[in-house]
């Protein structure tokens, strides 16, 4: 079984350290980035299978990260998950408009976190099996 990559951006190393703990115990490989900048390059030279990030972060905020990734069609298919503090509609609405798959809030809900991303994985595995019975 393939072992998935996951790239973090996430600027609170606490919150990055807990993220990358919890994920490689669920047998994921992850890397880690602080900022956004960093995050958009790792994301584009890695084409991780699933990308979570928070919002606020240093040079390159979330919103703008998701846009970029979201609208080139080279990226377009990994599906990002958003975490953070913001917990307003407007916030949530900003997020799936720029092309964020799920919007979590803080404090992180560890079990739907990964039910979310267990869910994206397993219908990224089913798309090239429907491709090939067409």
């Amino acid at each position: 079984m393939k072992q998935h990559q996951i790239l973090v951006i996430e600027d609170d190393r606490d919150m990055a350290y807990q993220l990358k703990l919890r994920l490689e115990a669920k047998g994921f490989a992850v890397e880690t980035v602080q900022s956004g900048n960093e995050g958009l390059s790792r994301a584009r030279e890695l084409k991780p299978d699933a990308i979570i990030m928070d919002v606020m972060l240093p040079d390159l905020d979330g919103y703008r990260i998701c846009r970029l990734l979201k609208f080139d069609t080279e990226y377009e298919h990994i599906p990002i998950i958003i975490i953070t503090a913001r917990t307003l509609e407007e916030d949530k609405d900003m997020a799936l408009e720029v092309g964020a798959d799920a919007y979590l809030t803080k404090p992180v809900d560890w079990k739907s976190l990964f039910g979310t991303l267990k869910n994206f994985l397993a219908s990224q595995e089913a798309e090239p099996a429907e491709a090939a019975k067409s």
